[in-house]
């Protein structure tokens, strides 16, 4: 005993060493903030040469070019240095201005010959020569200049200032005014709030490829409708209102126009009744500079058209036209190739998004990729070698990698064979590619890859600091069938300390929305409150519904003028299924989700009350004609064509079913699901007499962050302590 007395004395040091820390919410609040170790992160790709074998990269405050072939970094210039030498503007208080997070303003870029690059920093703009680092200041003004773009011939410099477009000449630093009329209601090449959130619409303007001409959208916001928002913070309230059309409600008017780099007359094109009528979901300009073309959907999104109009004349004509009977996913541009004779885009034509070729003048049509799976990205095109480059989901829905075909649909080719769900930074000619790919039980990892898929090197090496700093608990993936018999698969993640026999709470984490992935992914996930929850002591559950992406348009469509029916019903398929598997508590089970989940768990304590005991719904939509026209019309039809569907999915007239713990969570300054939708429900459930839980922010933004979002998932925490335990 004596012996056996010394050797675990000797052990314990080692094992007091090896043991893991609980992962509670204090934990996932410093790993968010950067307080506790993250992990060291090679820097990615912030911009990507012409000819796609070199890259910009941002590291330690130095901008440095990366050249793949060498696997070695040059440093060009300290970013630090850029960002004090432009000019700030006084801070001014002033009303928000509600842009949208989905505007994708223009970076880094290189010039068409390599030798550039434009950088933005700190509100003006800089040139720096890539080989030698040397820069010149071509802005130095008090407003910032906003979406720069470089001509494609590397001689001038457009931007936006305001709501007006401009061009700098570089040789001459001589700026030209292309537009006057610009204010907040009439943005010449800047975007309203709802097209960039629902069409992933980034920009809204674009250099001709002779460099001749300039296309952008002036979208004339002034009847869109009014959202009275208030920043309640000050000693007085201040008036911060947003446009932001509702189902049913005026969009923007938008058209396009065409300018020269020195000013002038502005050529109009005429693309019908957007207000009302028509979206333009796309745009740019056709090979050869002589014609533009616009990507037009009509306003409930089930029919697209591709029209080309001459730029000097403005006649029209049809390239192609395609409808859906339910709606139309537009998941990408055109991307013409370099002979000027064709285009590729990706459709659901089929049923699964694939990628197809199309002539110039759209009447050849091929199909280049096949079969019950998605293309869920063109990552680049080699015409040198004959090659696209795509990633898809075919070697397993719940993972993506990364292929190549041949322009003409032949010899398929799988570059990516590591299992796992792999994230492509890849050039313009694929000549070089970063992957990173991870699955469930393996942190991310980035390999440095040539056009063929063979591997050069570790660019970043997998972190596994997280898993052996803390107890994190595996996750498993459990199939299910749906109330309609559709196979579906739920996120499993067991307690920590989970004991064969016990019964345990439940919580269940719900989105469940259409146009996004579906939740069960073969792929590394931050450590969230799914992990915090496990180690609490409750089974945390997520199930795929019917009304996701990625399985096809049918799995999509199901959901059609009537949100929340079939969704709610596969959610309780999935719980029923998770109690027959001997360890869940029927008796204590508790559902939480935002935005669509929030939505979804509202939809939930009122029509599924024998399922779940209680649940915190954060943003929720509460009628759908609270919410944004492009969005809810896609999926809902318009008001006046489903006024049925829109009644039955509204939740406050349900208010009085709530038998039921619930807690709702919203920003009373949400610029995307509106606070509106919550304050008409607490009104319902105060009418009908109900008890409920509310925690009210004051943020701006759909989400909770910051030291506020600790506080609202401590208050989730608690609420499911009370109510579940």
């Amino acid at each position: 005993m004596l012996r056996l007395a010394v050797f675990a004395l000797a052990l314990a040091p080692l094992l007091v060493q090896a043991q893991k820390q609980p992962y509670s919410l204090d934990a996932m609040t410093d790993l968010q903030s950067g307080v506790a170790r993250s992990g060291a992160a090679a820097p990615m790709p912030a911009a990507w040469g012409p000819d796609g074998r070199s890259f910009l990269i941002r590291r330690d405050g130095t901008l440095a070019i990366y050249d793949p072939a060498a696997r070695r970094a040059r440093d060009l210039v300290s970013a630090s240095e850029l960002e004090g030498a432009a000019v700030r503007a006084e801070a001014l208080e002033q009303p928000y201005g509600w842009e949208n997070r989905r505007v994708r303003a223009a970076g880094p870029q290189f010039s068409s010959s390599g030798a550039e690059i434009l950088y933005p920093a700190g509100g003006d703009l800089f040139l720096i020569q890539v080989a030698t680092g040397k820069w010149q200041q071509l802005t130095k003004t008090a407003q910032e200049e906003e979406d720069a773009k470089l001509s494609p011939d590397g001689k001038m410099a457009a931007f936006r200032r305001d709501w007006d477009l401009y061009v700098l000449e570089i040789s001459t630093g001589k700026e030209t005014r292309l537009t006057s009329d610009g204010s907040d209601t009439l943005r010449n090449g800047g975007l309203d709030w709802v097209y960039p959130e629902e069409l992933e619409l980034g920009t809204a303007y674009w250099w001709s490829p002779d460099s001749k001409s300039i296309a952008f959208l002036q979208f004339d916001t002034s009847r869109e409708p009014l959202v009275p928002h208030a920043d309640l913070l000050g000693e007085r309230a201040r008036y911060e209102p947003q446009r932001y059309p509702q189902a049913g409600e005026n969009n923007a008017m938008v058209r396009m126009g065409i300018v020269g780099p020195a000013g002038g007359a502005i050529r109009w094109v005429d693309a019908g009744d957007t207000r009302n009528l028509y979206l333009i979901a796309r745009a740019g300009w056709m090979p050869g500079s002589r014609a533009v073309y616009v990507l037009r959907m009509n306003r409930v999104q089930n029919a697209l058209e591709m029209i080309s109009f001459d730029a000097a004349t403005g006649d029209s004509r049809q390239i192609f036209r395609e409808t859906d009977p339910y709606w139309i996913n537009l998941a990408d541009d055109i991307l013409f190739l370099k002979d000027g004779q064709r285009f590729l885009r990706t459709s659901e034509r089929d049923g699964y998004r694939h990628i197809y070729s199309y002539s110039i003048d759209g009447k050849n049509v091929k199909q280049l990729t096949r079969g019950d799976w998605e293309v869920t990205a063109i990552n680049a095109v080699d015409e040198e070698r004959g090659r696209i480059f795509y990633t898809s989901n075919e070697g397993g829905r719940i993972g993506r990698r990364l292929y190549s075909i041949k322009l003409d649909g032949s010899d398929k080719r799988l570059l990516t064979p590591e299992a796992g769900t792999h994230a492509v930074a890849m050039g313009p000619s694929g000549a070089f590619h970063l992957d990173t790919y991870s699955t469930m039980k393996t942190p991310p990892r980035t390999l440095l890859r040539a056009w063929d898929g063979a591997e050069l090197g570790v660019y970043r090496e997998a972190d596994r600091a997280l898993w052996d700093e803390y107890e994190l608990q595996p996750v498993e993936v459990v199939p299910f069938k749906g109330a309609d018999g559709t196979e579906l698969s739920g996120r499993l993640i067991r307690p920590a300390g989970f004991q064969s026999g016990k019964k345990y709470p439940v919580i269940v984490l719900v989105y469940g929305g259409p146009g996004v992935d579906l939740p069960v992914k073969d792929a590394w996930a931050a450590a969230g409150m799914d992990q915090v929850y496990a180690n609490a002591g409750y089974v945390v559950w997520q199930a795929e519904n019917r009304g996701g992406q990625g399985r096809g348009h049918a799995f999509e469509t199901s959901i059609f003028r009537q949100l929340g029916k079939v969704e709610l019903a596969d959610q309780v398929a999935g719980v029923k299924h998770l109690i027959s598997m001997g360890f869940a508590d029927a008796a204590r089970v508790g559902i939480t989700g935002s935005s669509y989940g929030g939505f979804m768990t509202l939809n939930a304590m009122l029509e599924a009350q024998d399922v779940f005991r209680c649940g915190v719904a954060g943003a929720p939509v509460t009628n759908w004609l609270n919410y944004d026209s492009i969005y809810t019309e896609r999926y809902m039809g318009l008001p006046a064509d489903n006024a049925k569907g829109y009644r039955d999915t509204a939740l406050p007239p349900k208010a009085a079913y709530l038998k039921r713990d619930l807690m709702i969570v919203h920003n009373y300054e949400d610029d995307n699901v509106l606070f509106q939708n919550t304050m008409q429900m607490i009104d319902a459930l105060q009418q009908a007499g109900k008890v409920f839980g509310m925690m009210l922010y004051p943020q701006k933004t759909h989400a909770v962050t910051g030291p506020a979002g600790k506080q609202m998932n401590a208050s989730a925490l608690e609420f499911f302590g009370r109510c579940l335990k």
